[in-house]
């Protein structure tokens, strides 16, 4: 009957045992959920942007007509600032024939251009840019 008088119950280094790998587990945890909620914060800051980014990128579009111009100012309270700028799109390494016969055309491409800047959720300031082309008229020069 020895051996069953021995273990009745847990000895004080596996209560500590236990206890240290419970805790390394829920700090692994603390640090994964709080990891977690950085990543939403910063996803948070990013989506208000493009939506700023995108906003303003349509509202240069839709000018009527579309001519060459630059914007800027801020949203979201002052802490995301954008730059707005429309100019002539200029396609690389264009045949020299081609673009003589589309200077007598009544149209033109024109690249609209957001460059938005704002401040990340780690305190250091993100930016980033949309563009799209469009057709607008030639201005005599």
């Amino acid at each position: 009957m020895p051996y069953a008088h021995r273990h009745r119950g847990f000895s004080l280094i596996e209560v500590l045992v236990a206890f240290v790998i419970l805790s390394l587990v829920a700090t692994a945890l603390f640090r994964l959920f709080s990891s977690s909620l950085n990543n939403a914060s910063a996803a948070e800051g990013y989506s208000r942007a493009v939506l700023v980014a995108e906003s303003r990128l349509e509202a240069a579009a839709a000018q009527q007509p579309l001519k060459e111009a630059e914007d800027r100012g801020t949203d979201d309270g002052g802490r995301i600032a954008w730059q707005t700028r429309v100019a002539p799109y200029v396609v690389a390494d264009l045949d020299r024939d081609l673009e003589r016969a589309s200077e007598a055309l009544a149209m033109r491409l024109l690249r609209i251009t957001v460059d938005v800047t704002f401040t990340g959720a780690d305190g250091r300031p993100r930016s980033f840019s949309l563009a799209t082309v469009r057709m607008g008229p030639r201005t005599p020069t």
